[in-house]
């Protein structure tokens, strides 16, 4: 595998994985438009790896928080004096609950993914599936920018919020969707201001990335992982990872101020250019 097509989607990886314009089809529409063979199973388990890593990494504080008073131990890093902007702000009863959301959450796109492993893989990778999820979700994104209030912190979700937003993760199974795209969007219609909802969604997809990775893992386990693969895949995880670090800071500190205008432009012209090509360019 050239050392160029794994920088190149090692790097389209970390920055789509967490942006709200899908990496699945950022992954598949980059190797479409150059014409690049498949990079195949083991690459994107290293991928899939080096973006989960980002995102333990960044809201490790949080997460460890989160585990144990998930089971009623002491958080090491929550309370008011906490100055870290990827742990906690408060402990105590909702960050007890606010764990188990996680857990609710989850079981949905688990699920799914089951069910609709065979299609996920095969048909809904179609360009014009692609294209039409890009466009259709920035309209959906669009209106939970008008009607969403902005004014629940993460503090404030409770489990409606929580299983609105895990029943929402589902469609991202589709390509070109994004479940970061979808969990915000639906975490807005529920109130949320846009940096606590990102923040959610980044939560929410640690335990989903974990188990996508993990079975793709699986996959490679009885052959491992070939002597001409070991350089790209050790490449596509770190490079992803540090990326993905980057974007996620990147992303949180910009939806303090900004929105998600800028993403919802992208994703209405992006799609209308893979269907213009797939109609007349198949």
């Amino acid at each position: 595998m050239p050392l160029i097509q794994v920088l190149v989607l090692a790097i389209v990886q970390g920055i789509t994985e967490f942006l709200p314009i899908s990496s699945t089809a950022h992954l598949i529409l980059f190797p479409w438009f150059l014409h690049w063979e498949d990079p195949g199973l083991t690459f994107n388990v290293a991928l899939h790896v080096g973006t989960l890593l980002a995102v333990l990494v960044y809201f490790r504080k949080t997460w460890i928080d989160l585990l144990l008073e998930g089971f009623g131990k002491k958080p090491l890093f929550a309370g008011p004096a906490s100055s870290s902007e990827n742990a906690l702000q408060t402990g105590g009863d909702h960050s007890r609950a606010l764990f188990w959301y996680l857990v609710a959450a989850t079981i949905p796109a688990a699920v799914a993914g089951w069910f609709f492993h065979d299609q996920v893989a095969s048909t809904w990778r179609h360009p014009v599936v692609i294209g039409c999820a890009l466009v259709l979700l920035a309209l959906v994104m669009a209106l939970g920018e008008k009607m969403g209030s902005q004014q629940k912190d993460l503090r404030s979700a409770g489990l409606r919020d929580s299983l609105w937003i895990g029943l929402s993760q589902t469609l991202a199974l589709i390509p070109g969707v994004s479940r970061s795209g979808i969990t915000m969007t639906a975490g807005m219609f529920r109130g949320l201001r846009r940096e606590d909802t990102a923040r959610f969604s980044f939560l929410l997809s640690t335990p989903i990335m974990a188990g996508a990775a993990l079975n793709e893992f699986l996959g490679i386990r009885d052959h491992g992982i070939p002597p001409e693969m070991r350089l790209p895949f050790l490449l596509g995880i770190v490079v992803s990872a540090l990326v993905g670090y980057a974007v996620i800071e990147f992303f949180l500190r910009f939806l303090a101020f900004g929105t998600f205008k800028i993403f919802i432009y992208y994703r209405v012209i992006f799609g209308i250019i893979v269907l213009t090509l797939a109609f007349f360019f198949p």
